[in-house]
């Protein structure tokens, strides 16, 4: 098969847009598609890095990150930052976005995203195939410990994702954009 079809069948995928900052506290922004909500109660997201990036040793050695929705307007800049650069490269920068001030920790995220989480790394572990080898992906875990919401983002006093206009990756170098939403109610849901 000439395409790989793993990361198209498993979509879309929301992106982490993750930042964090080194021991010298210049900060990085990157993009990982190998994202998710893992726990609430208390809430906790994930990533996983191909390769021991500078983001998963961010995290790890600093022990907290952020995460910024990636969204449309935004789309762009989020490219941009998905550029392998050298240590000590400010993506943020790169990118020309305005870094957002945590209130928790001292990681910044993106200022101009609808939304941002604040956390705190809990666990930082190198995977292993199913022999039990180690593998070159790592997979980081943070408790959310802040978020912050832009009200251009809410209607009656929740979330919109189709205002915000978030993206996914879709596999290949395809991406989506939340444009509709619908509602189910669960079968044990009261009326």
């Amino acid at each position: 098969m000439a395409h790989d079809p793993f990361k198209a069948i498993c979509a879309p995928r929301p992106i982490g847009w993750i930042g964090t900052c080194d021991a010298l506290g210049i900060a990085n922004l990157a993009p990982y598609s190998f994202f998710m909500p893992i726990s609430s109660q208390p809430n906790m997201i994930a990533f996983s890095s191909e390769g021991l990036k500078h983001t998963a040793c961010n995290a790890r050695d600093r022990g907290e990150f952020t995460f910024s929705l990636a969204t449309l307007d935004l789309a762009t800049e989020m490219n941009i930052s998905a550029a392998e650069c050298p240590e000590g490269v400010d993506e943020f920068a790169l990118a020309g976005l305005t870094k957002g001030i945590s209130l928790v920790i001292t990681t910044p995220f993106v200022a101009a995203s609808p939304a941002a989480f604040e956390c705190v790394t809990t666990t930082t572990v190198q995977l292993t195939d199913r022999s039990g080898s180690l593998i070159d992906r790592y997979l980081v875990i943070g408790e959310v410990v802040g978020v912050h919401l832009s009200q251009s983002a809410l209607v009656s006093g929740r979330f919109d994702i189709v205002k915000a206009r978030s993206i996914a990756r879709a596999g290949y170098r395809d991406y989506v954009t939340v444009s509709q939403t619908w509602e189910m109610p669960r079968p044990d849901d009261e009326d």
